[in-house]
């Protein structure tokens, strides 16, 4: 390794590097005792990480991380089928068993670091998860890119049509914080009647209904039983291309393979993929790539927005 490597390495972990300079042996000196620091402190951090509790979001069959002294590390949980946010103190490198779930005022806390996103409820997925669209699609496009369809987790009593909060974390990953209470409730329960009587989405129309409102109502019309003749007399491939379209992605072909869809697409930068699609509702039933188990919490909407930002499990 050469000095100036060992210097930008060094200097990455938070070790000084001004020394590192000079030339000759005093300078050969400083550069392995920093590293021998470097190691030291990396075990340290390593100790302290399978010492401590922590605290952590989980899904069903997913992984939790935990970042201590800079450094992260990724558990299996225990038990595998936990759902929501726990204490967890790790058995040896690779698991980490549930010790109590959390109490509110931690969630809050760990909440209050993340960055926020409005969006309303449409579609429940698997467990507490659902799918939402954002209320401001321009606050969405600023921060996380194009606007799409997203998996909110862990949420706590939502309904269809809900605004919610949702916090934001690395890797498309977001968390319900809790129901909008700065949004008019009047509109979620608009667009539930107009649900209920099987109106078309072109054809929803109220006093401050906007183009986000009418993408979540699209996302429900899509999935909901009351749609399935509509659903069905539609153009399969004018189908899977609108869903693709609105995900941001674009459709190449598809084959009939009886029950479902098999969808060649490729996202905005170009990539190639291929999954297999429900015909009822479009839920993903093979996404192309490993989701951990989580591929039918999507449908070929929110996909899209997977690839472009794959969360942290998978």
């Amino acid at each position: 390794m050469s000095p100036e490597h060992t210097k930008s390495v060094l200097k990455d972990h938070g070790v000084p590097c001004r020394a590192l300079t000079r030339i000759g042996g005093p300078a050969h000196t400083i550069v392995m005792a920093s590293i021998h620091d470097l190691l030291n402190r990396l075990e340290r951090a390593e100790d302290s990480v399978l010492q401590s509790t922590f605290l952590a979001p989980c899904l069903p069959g997913g992984r939790i991380q935990v970042r201590i002294a800079g450094l992260v590390r990724t558990f299996e949980p225990r038990p595998r089928d936990f759902e929501g946010w726990g204490l967890f103190r790790p058995q040896d490198e690779r698991t980490a068993r549930l010790s109590e779930p959390a109490d509110l005022p931690l969630i809050a806390e760990y909440l209050q670091h993340l960055p926020v996103l409005r969006a309303r409820l449409a579609v429940p997925l698997r467990g507490r998860s659902w799918l939402a669209y954002p209320v401001n699609e321009s606050d969405m496009a600023q921060r996380w890119g194009k606007p799409r369809p997203l998996a909110i987790h862990l949420v706590e009593d939502g309904a269809r049509f809900d605004p919610v909060v949702a916090r934001g974390e690395g890797g498309g990953v977001f968390w319900m914080d809790e129901v909008d209470r700065r949004a008019e409730p009047q509109f979620a329960a608009q667009l539930q009647e107009a649900l209920d009587r099987v109106v078309p989405p072109h054809l929803v129309s109220f006093a401050g209904r906007t183009p986000e409102m009418r993408a979540a109502y699209e996302l429900a019309a899509q999935h909901s039983p009351q749609f399935a003749p509509q659903r069905a007399a539609q153009d399969p491939e004018q189908r899977l291309r609108q869903a693709l379209v609105v995900g941001g992605g674009r459709m190449q072909r598809h084959q009939d393979r009886g029950d479902h869809w098999l969808v060649e697409w490729t996202t905005r930068d170009g990539a190639h993929h291929t999954s297999a699609i429900s015909k009822t509702d479009l839920t993903v039933l093979c996404s192309g790539i490993c989701l951990s188990g989580h591929d039918r919490e999507f449908d070929l909407q929110s996909l899209v927005g997977v690839f472009d930002q794959r969360p942290d499990w998978v």
